[in-house]
């Protein structure tokens, strides 16, 4: 025997579907790709945020069926044009809630070496893109998100779950 749900049931039965599916969605963290880009000379790239002006650390969102490689390596080209050599290490896993203003965020942070020119591909999201050494990184400025702490556990050389 076959029963056929009235109109309204599944309308409901499919708004409770969608409602399950945006809940999944966005109330859960979404991962990403932090990385400190350092250059042959040793200098570390940072990016200047175009909707803040803030100095930023490279990376972003992982996208769907990406993996953290892939990630870090499509943000930093985005963001800075160079390409990413060979992962160094895991500097540190941070997923505190108010880390990000817009969602709630976990950011896997690796320590990069890379190579080639700086040239921003993503003008939409990226103003400025300039080599620092370690002692003139912008650590007394306004850094976007949790970068100075990201910058300051680096510069100590922990690896950190925060």
């Amino acid at each position: 025997m076959f029963f056929s749900m009235s109109p309204i049931k599944s309308i409901r039965r499919s708004g409770q579907f969608i409602s399950s599916v945006l809940k999944i969605i966005f109330r859960h963290p979404i991962p990403g790709a932090t990385i400190i880009p350092v250059l042959p000379d040793g200098k570390i790239v940072m990016v200047r945020r175009q909707d803040t002006g803030q100095w930023s650390l490279p990376g972003g969102m992982v996208d769907w069926g990406e993996d953290i490689y892939t990630s870090a390596r499509r943000e930093l080209e985005e963001e800075t044009g160079l390409e990413l050599i060979k992962i160094r290490r895991l500097v540190g896993v941070y997923s505190s809630p108010e880390r990000d203003p817009r969602v709630h965020s976990i950011s896997i942070l690796i320590e990069a070496d890379v190579k080639g020119t700086i040239q921003i591909k993503d003008t939409l999201e990226i103003s400025e893109a300039r080599a620092f050494a370690k002692d003139e990184l912008p650590l007394n400025e306004n850094l976007s998100h949790d970068h100075k702490q990201q910058l300051q556990n680096y510069l100590q050389g922990k690896t950190v779950v925060a």
